[in-house]
């Protein structure tokens, strides 16, 4: 095992910008710092049932059950396209300052869950990630396998949060609400993007 080369692939994997990222970006940018925060914690979160599945399924899974994974990829699109039309067509647009108008912490969290949740690549990814670094001959195979999904958790935390956190100082720097309205268009088209992706992509 070589955790230090698991561990740089792993950032190096998590800093390329995805529909988490995006997400956690565009909380930030619309709703400040702290619900970054919300949105990162909500989107790591989403990656538990994608990990536990890998390792309690494995190659199986993928083999057998060909069907289940085309109904959960069709539901993430159709999440990622609710998301983003939703955005791309709000009359409201982003709005900065105003606590009334902001979503819940809850709200926020469900929403990055099921981004990651609903999108099976995440657990087509561990399928193929982890054994290069668990062998699975070892007897400790289920313990190693979850130490390293929990360390790779943990920096998509932290740096889904940086993403946040400069989203955020963006925001208040950011005054304009005919500009924050196209950016919270471009990140509706970004979504939409990704679920014809997603549509398109192979299992």
């Amino acid at each position: 095992m070589n955790t230090y080369t698991f561990l740089i692939t792993s950032l190096i994997i998590i800093l390329i910008p995805g529909t988490g990222v995006i997400y956690t970006i565009s909380t930030g940018i619309s709703k400040g710092r702290k619900a970054s925060m919300f949105a990162a914690f909500g989107c790591t979160t989403g990656i538990v049932p994608h990990l536990c599945a890998s390792i309690l399924l494995s190659s199986f899974l993928v083999k057998m059950s060909q069907e289940a994974f085309l109904i959960m990829k069709m539901i993430g699109a159709l999440y990622l396209l609710h998301l983003g039309f939703g955005m791309l067509f709000s009359k409201n647009g982003l709005e900065f300052g105003n606590a009334q108008t902001e979503d819940k912490p809850t709200t926020i969290i469900r929403r990055g869950i099921l981004i990651n949740l609903l999108n099976p690549k995440l657990t087509l990814f561990f399928f193929s990630f982890l054994p290069q670094y668990v062998s699975s001959k070892s007897q400790n195979y289920v313990i190693e396998c979850l130490l390293y999904g929990f360390a790779f958790m943990m920096l998509t935390f932290v740096v889904f949060i940086g993403y946040g956190m400069l989203a955020g100082t963006a925001k208040t720097i950011i005054n304009s609400p005919k500009l924050m309205n196209l950016i919270q268009k471009l990140f509706g088209i970004i979504f939409i993007v990704f679920a014809i992706q997603l549509c398109l992509s192979s299992l």
